[in-house]
């Protein structure tokens, strides 16, 4: 996908696409310890992709990694001359991790954090977590299209994450669903705003409260997920949308641009929310604790399970 090296080997006679390829090279190369992001400028895609050092969560790390990111678009953005040096209209946010998208915040945190009584650090992570989130659903103030391809998991902040993008694209059985419940919490970093804006209030608040993991296939029919696409066929799929609809970009920007005027989710609205989910974590008691603690130890057995049947390079003596 990487090919903007070809546009700078032509640019010397066309300022534009040399414009391009600098700017591309601005957001992709500053240095990313849980993130990979590569931009195919011929097609018009920033393919960005997951890969957290550890577990796959909203952990510190892939947070900064993201606010980094995400302020280098912008500001590559904010400083073209012109629409045509864009180094990209599409943006697509998918994850390196084999069936896991996103397994959501960070439950070893939250309960060492909840125990200590430490409302502040709850609260700090929950902004910084909605700050990253609201600049992903007014598109990083870029005139780009974005996109979520989910591939496997998509749980409590992982769905959140997913439902912040213009779009969501999901492979057929991939699941998503907010578990919080089980642990006598609800998800505060974007759940409410986003699916209330996507489904009526009343289902929104069915959906959060039933702690049910949906496939990709139920939320399509209800109208969460966008495009379906079969098993296997994500990135193609995503592909595919974006050839049909690239000539037509510019309406499909500015229809997601007034759709964010006319039912905005705001920062104060998400950070607001954020301070409610802080302080309903420290009336958390021990038991509900001990099922967060039991949800956590499930989710590394998992990822245990998945290390161990990946391949291992052995180099060569």
């Amino acid at each position: 996908m990487n090919n903007d090296f070809v546009v700078l080997n032509r640019a010397t006679s066309d300022p534009g696409k040399l414009a391009k390829a600098e700017a591309a090279k601005a957001i992709r190369d500053i240095g990313y310890d849980n993130l990979h992001v590569d931009i195919d400028t011929l097609n018009a895609t920033c393919w960005c992709l997951m890969d957290p050092v550890g577990k796959p969560s909203y952990t510190h790390g892939l947070m900064h990694d993201i606010s980094r990111m995400q302020t280098a678009i912008t500001q590559s953005f904010a400083n073209l001359s012109s629409p045509a040096e864009a180094p990209f209209s599409w943006f697509v946010m998918a994850s390196a991790v084999p069936g896991i998208y996103n397994l959501g915040g960070d439950l070893g945190h939250f309960a060492q954090r909840i125990r200590s009584r430490d409302l502040s650090a709850m609260r700090h992570y929950g902004h910084v977590a909605v700050e990253a989130i609201h600049r992903n659903a007014v598109a990083f103030d870029a005139p780009v299209v974005t996109m979520a391809l989910v591939q496997g998991d998509a749980l409590g902040g992982g769905f959140e994450h997913a439902l912040s993008f213009d779009l969501i694209v999901a492979e057929r059985s991939a699941k998503m669903g907010l578990p919080e419940i089980l642990f006598n919490m609800f998800p505060g970093m974007g759940a409410y705003s986003f699916l209330s804006r996507r489904m009526t209030r009343d289902k929104a608040e069915a959906l959060i409260l039933s702690g049910r993991i949906h496939t990709a296939e139920e939320l399509y029919d209800m109208g969460v997920v966008d495009v379906l696409a079969e098993d296997g066929q994500g990135q193609s799929a995503v592909q595919d949308y974006i050839a049909r609809h690239n000539r037509k970009h510019n309406a499909h920007q500015s229809l997601y641009r007034a759709r964010r005027r006319v039912n905005p989710v705001t920062l104060d609205e998400l950070i607001d929310v954020v301070d409610i989910w802080a302080e309903a974590a420290l009336n958390l008691t021990e038991a509900d604790l001990r099922k967060m603690d039991r949800l956590c130890a499930a989710q590394d057995r998992r990822l245990a399970t998945l290390h161990s049947s990946m391949p291992v390079l052995v180099a060569a003596e």
